[in-house]
């Protein structure tokens, strides 16, 4: 968790050419100036270079390349998503973190960034790779006042505005895959875990995980995936900077959570069927030994997918793996009310 002085004094270097007197920083934050060399060398200690010069101040020559919650809050503009970040190095899964967190009190808003993990979760219990310095693995802790059928919603959010920040940074439009994958092409570049701590009628909080490989090589991923996953940089063919794509990511999350709070779900559902290209086509799930095939009809009120066999019969999927064909035929449509899609 970072002290609010560091990252300001950070912001402060960044936005000025010319170097920063300490007695300019001690006015707007009201600190001494001790106080002042004691943030600078814990941000020296996190990598950043930055020179003083007696009589003349500070300037900041260069940024870390690892992932530090001062650089990440410097250029964030939020007001609540991600104002309080708490970074780690190494952890077993973001969102066991950003639970935990979350039981003991944490706020709306806070966020758990980690640069590994060693047991990253997917859907339905499986492993999400999760090697070190070079993908975004992120928690956010929510607190919704809305009852807990509205949960599935925030998934749909979360994938909208997974694409619209991917599509800012690097000028590429992922799809969305029903029900929480992002892909490039029709490579996995991405997931979304949603997890709920709640009672029958209340939700106590809801944690957001969102993994995306950004930097990974294709040489990097397990064998068994290699052929079904990418990442932006292998897409892109240079680096992605990993923090500007999570400040725009927190910009674009907190943009569509102010919708869903403002009880909006008509847009997150129009945009959301924008993004998820399954319209008219033909679907084959596969969940827990049983395998339904047929045309995607629409989402229900509590968020399944409802498919129609070849027969007539409508069959109701609340989860599952999808697999969709590339049907030109668009017969029927898919869409979501305003309760959207739940794992």
């Amino acid at each position: 968790m970072t002290s609010d002085a560091p990252g300001r004094i950070l912001e402060m270097l960044r936005n000025r050419q010319a170097r920063l007197s300490g007695a300019e920083i001690s006015k707007v934050l009201g600190i001494s100036r001790s106080a002042i060399w004691k943030h600078i060398r814990a941000l020296r200690r996190e990598g950043y270079q930055i020179e003083a010069k007696p009589a003349s101040g500070y300037r900041l020559i260069a940024a870390p390349s690892h992932l530090t919650a001062w650089e990440i809050q410097a250029g964030l503009e939020t007001e609540e998503i991600g104002t309080k970040t708490h970074l780690f190095s190494n952890v077993d899964s973001s969102n066991t973190v950003a639970f935990q967190l979350a039981l003991k009190g944490a706020s709306e808003g806070e966020v758990v960034v980690v640069d590994s993990q060693t047991a990253g979760k997917g859907r339905m219990g499986r492993r999400w790779e999760s090697p070190t310095g070079v993908n975004i693995y992120l928690s956010i802790i929510l607190r919704p006042l809305f009852p807990p059928s509205k949960i599935p919603l925030i998934t749909l959010m979360t994938a909208i505005a997974c694409v619209e920040a991917i599509e800012e940074v690097t000028q590429m439009l992922p799809a969305i895959k029903w029900p929480n994958d992002l892909l490039l092409g029709e490579k996995k570049l991405g997931g979304i875990l949603t997890e709920a701590d709640m009672e029958m009628d209340r939700i106590n909080f809801v944690i957001v995980g969102i993994g995306i490989n950004v930097n990974m090589r294709s040489s990097a991923f397990p064998p068994s995936i290699r052929d079904t996953a990418t990442s932006l940089r292998e897409a892109l063919g240079r680096q992605v900077s990993r923090v500007l794509l999570i400040q725009v990511l927190l910009r674009k999350f907190e943009q569509w959570y102010t919708r869903f709070k403002e009880g909006r779900g008509e847009a997150i559902k129009g945009r959301w069927e924008e993004l998820a290209r399954i319209r008219g086509k033909e679907v084959t799930i596969d969940f827990m030994g049983e395998t339904v095939q047929g045309h995607a009809l629409e989402i229900d009120a509590d968020g399944a997918l409802l498919v129609q066999e070849a027969g007539g019969e409508v069959k109701r999927i609340v989860a599952g793996d999808v697999h969709v064909s590339l049907l030109p035929a668009n017969r029927h449509h898919l869409f979501e009310d305003d309760t959207g899609v739940f794992f």
